[in-house]
């Protein structure tokens, strides 16, 4: 069974950005809100030059990576072609004006948390 965590309020993720989450061990959390107040949770490192994704720009299920403008999608953490490469996704829940990660998922060690 998921352990949910609340982490925020939808209203306290900026339109079209973002909010970081500390984890235990590991590259933060990035939680993302879209313009239709979808909500998306990535590892917050792009999977090109590791950039910081909470940093880019949301557009529609996108980020922009700050870094070399790599287009990552929201929904899977994978890059748009001709790019790439995938980060992390994690399982978010909104429920009441909650978003809420998976516990068990924020305390897990991605294969993207290793050095390179």
């Amino acid at each position: 069974m998921t352990e949910w965590k609340v982490i925020c309020k939808v209203d306290d993720i900026p339109v079209l950005g973002a909010r970081r989450v500390q984890r235990a061990k590991g590259v933060e959390v990035a939680v993302f809100r879209n313009a239709e107040d979808k909500v998306f949770a990535l590892l917050d490192q792009c999977p090109h030059k590791r950039g910081p994704l909470s940093q880019g720009l949301v557009f529609g299920e996108t980020v922009v990576c700050p870094l070399h403008n790599w287009h990552i999608g929201l929904v899977d953490g994978c890059a748009h072609a001709p790019d790439e490469g995938c980060t992390t996704r994690f399982a978010v829940r909104v429920e009441n004006g909650d978003v809420a990660l998976d516990v068990n998922e924020l305390n897990t060690l991605a294969i993207d948390d290793a050095p390179h």
